[in-house]
């Protein structure tokens, strides 16, 4: 049971939005197609617990919180029964290899950050969080991984989960006692949720104004700029995606708004969107 579901973070989606609309530098944009691709990989796990995993399973998803002026993200928190299992989601892909306790590439030879660090790390801070708070449950952490990565020389770590795993995974923890009345498991997750943090993604985006962005309309599917409007809808003549005008200009204001919070006035929006959408002309007071 999802108690909290997974959606794009703000940082991606504005991301997302910029790199739509002007030329990110090669560090943003990795950063980008890293958070992009992460997030992928973390839907992916979502469908398979979904479908997989008993309903009486409380599952909470993207969380952050902090304890002792130190932060932490869960990818996935699975609440079963005296137990809370923590899952960091890895889309990695490509093979690399196990040396010294660092994961490396096997064609450049680059080093990665193990993330077998960060997953010991979140299990460390969870614990001082549940204490604080009291909450008695066992922390059993897990490394989940994308399916096209293969790691060489893999230490022998219950901890990973490859993917030919994840099936017997899913077995094992449907094997669980439910969670009966639930209500500790309960208290736990809606405590987790009202603590969950929320940080502001501006201070992490390149610098952008309005009149060094793209205008224009632009595909909800792909992304393209090449559209063909109609009376009532529009056509992206790249991918052929067909879309209402009126949800197209909602979702191209809701963008504006987004990536310029500070601008309130509903009225003066919605006709610099107008400018931002249909005409792609800047609006010279803005």
């Amino acid at each position: 049971m999802f108690l909290r579901s997974r959606t794009e973070s703000d940082l991606l989606k504005l991301l997302g939005f910029l790199n739509g609309r002007m030329s990110l530098t090669e560090d943003v944009l990795k950063q980008y197609l890293y958070l992009k691709k992460g997030y992928e990989g973390e839907v992916a796990f979502d469908q398979l617990t979904a479908a997989n995993l008993n309903q009486d399973i409380f599952i909470l998803n993207d969380i952050m919180l902090e304890i002792c002026q130190s932060k932490f993200k869960i990818d996935s928190s699975l609440i079963i029964q005296d137990t809370i299992i923590p899952c960091e989601v890895k889309n990695f892909e490509g093979n690399y290899f196990y040396k010294d306790g660092e994961f490396l590439l096997c064609d450049a030879k680059t080093q990665i950050t193990n993330p077998l660090h960060q997953v010991k790390r979140a299990e460390i801070l969870l614990q001082q969080y549940l204490k604080k708070n009291g909450f008695h449950f066992r922390i059993i952490p897990y490394l989940i991984i994308n399916p096209k990565f293969f790691l060489y020389q893999a230490p022998q770590n219950d901890t990973i989960i490859f993917p030919p795993q994840l099936s017997s995974f899913m077995e094992k923890l449907n094997l669980r006692p439910s969670n009966q009345n639930g209500i500790q498991q309960r208290k736990l997750a809606d405590k987790m949720i009202a603590d969950h943090i929320i940080e502001s993604p501006y201070p992490k985006l390149p610098p952008y104004n309005y009149h060094s962005l793209k205008k224009g309309l632009t595909c909800a599917m792909c992304g393209s700029f090449l559209i063909s409007c109609s009376e009532r809808k529009d056509a992206c003549t790249v991918c052929g995606f067909e879309e209402e005008i009126e949800s197209a200009i909602v979702r191209g204001v809701e963008e504006l708004k987004m990536l310029f919070p500070d601008f309130e006035l509903p009225l003066m929006v919605f006709l610099i969107g107008v400018r931002w959408l249909a005409l792609g002309k800047p609006f010279e007071r803005f």
